[in-house]
């Protein structure tokens, strides 16, 4: 069987990696000439962990991962902690630690275990087909490849999204920007091995260690969509946005260097049920674009790749059963996690101000075991973290 995987992204790469397990024949075509990830880090959750430990980079996404014992969750104006708890019971109960990791290394790590020489890169897909014997894709520069099945791992923006679904669809704006960097740890931002998130006024400002004694750190500022922004300018952006939170938010804005960080504008998508079209199929943000809040945009890409590994394995010579198996595993799961996320986002952000208010009351009383039952609640589920 020959498959063909449009995008290099995480979701894509994971799907090359887990059907070369396999023995599929697969090739992967990418629109941009070079590695340039969006985002400076992501938490790839324990089911992610496991995702990839399942394609045999367990020691490589470890090296690359922060070690998080602890959460904290800090009053935005006074730096008061209102709690702090071990990630331990957490890590117990599933049976992995999770990692965040800086993007572009986890992204370098995937492309060498699929082999960077074997990736297409320039390669700006126009146009899919589908026929009785085999899938067409066509591309800017007037080439085309068939194969067995197309994987659309396109990203946000999946022209292979609009085929299988007849049309294009509308992401909803949610409501917030997100920037976000690296920048060398410092506990006077926070504590070296701890997430620690800053909240207040809808807002939220978190630093999380990655390797090489490195914070991941992200400013959330709710905002409406299309604002003009000139890059470089962060710093003064959130030195005024933020100019009344605690000194440790002061401080990571001093540290933050602005040509490296990013302002993105959080969008996501109404989850759908049809993943497949004959012979082409969605994976990752092609198929459930999702909003940051539960940090598990990407872990769900690395799912769906495991879950396309064992669909076509345990129907290796039935495309077309290997394809409904597929979508059966994934769409109610992965379109749970965008509406989990959704509704995360909505608390978090203060679209119900009495809820948020609610939320920051709830949090001074914590001891762990309810935001830690809520993360195990996401992590589970997937095919390699049964409920």
């Amino acid at each position: 069987m020959k498959v063909v995987i449009i995008g290099a992204g995480m979701g894509g790469l994971s799907a090359a990696i887990a059907l070369k397990q396999i023995g599929v024949d697969v090739e992967v075509y990418e629109q941009v000439t070079e590695n340039k990830p969006v985002g400076a880090a992501i938490s790839v959750w324990s089911n992610g962990v496991k995702c990839l430990n399942h394609l045999g980079l367990e020691a490589q996404v470890a090296e690359l991962g922060g070690i998080v014992e602890t959460m904290s969750y800090v009053e935005a104006e006074t730096g008061q902690t209102m709690c702090r708890f071990s990630m331990q019971p957490l890590i117990d109960e599933v049976g992995q630690r999770p990692y965040p990791v800086a993007r572009a290394e986890l992204q370098l790590m995937l492309m060498k275990a699929y082999g960077i020489d074997d990736i297409h890169f320039g390669k700006k897909m126009v146009a899919v087909s589908d026929g009785t014997d085999h899938a067409t894709v066509e591309f800017a520069d007037g080439t085309t490849v068939t194969a067995d099945l197309v994987v659309g791992a396109d990203g946000a923006r999946s022209l292979i999204r609009e085929y299988v679904l007849g049309g294009p669809v509308t992401r909803r704006y949610a409501g917030y920007v997100n920037f976000n960097g690296l920048v060398p740890i410092d506990e006077k931002i926070g504590p070296a091995t701890e997430w620690t998130t800053y909240v207040g006024a809808g807002r939220r400002v978190s630093v999380m260690p990655v390797a090489d004694d490195r914070f991941y750190f992200f400013f959330d500022v709710p905002m409406p969509q299309g604002q003009p922004y000139e890059r470089g300018t962060a710093r003064e952006v959130l030195a005024a946005e933020f100019a009344d939170w605690a000194p440790g938010v002061q401080k990571l804005i001093e540290d933050l260097d602005p040509a490296t960080t990013n302002r993105v504008e959080i969008l996501d998508l109404d989850p759908f049920d049809t993943w497949v079209k004959g012979r082409v199929a969605l994976l990752g943000d092609a198929a459930h674009n999702t909003t940051p809040d539960i940090g598990q945009g990407g872990c769900s890409a690395m799912e769906d790749a495991v879950a396309l590994q064992f669909a076509l394995r345990e129907h290796p010579d039935d495309l077309h059963a290997a394809l409904a198996a597929y979508q059966s595993a994934r769409t109610e799961r992965a379109g749970e996690l965008v509406l989990r996320a959704r509704k995360r986002c909505d608390v978090t952000h203060g679209k119900d101000p009495e809820k948020t208010a609610q939320w920051y009351s709830e949090l001074r009383d914590e001891d762990g075991t309810n935001i830690l039952r809520g993360i195990v609640g996401n992590i589970v589920g997937g095919p390699l973290t049964p409920a």
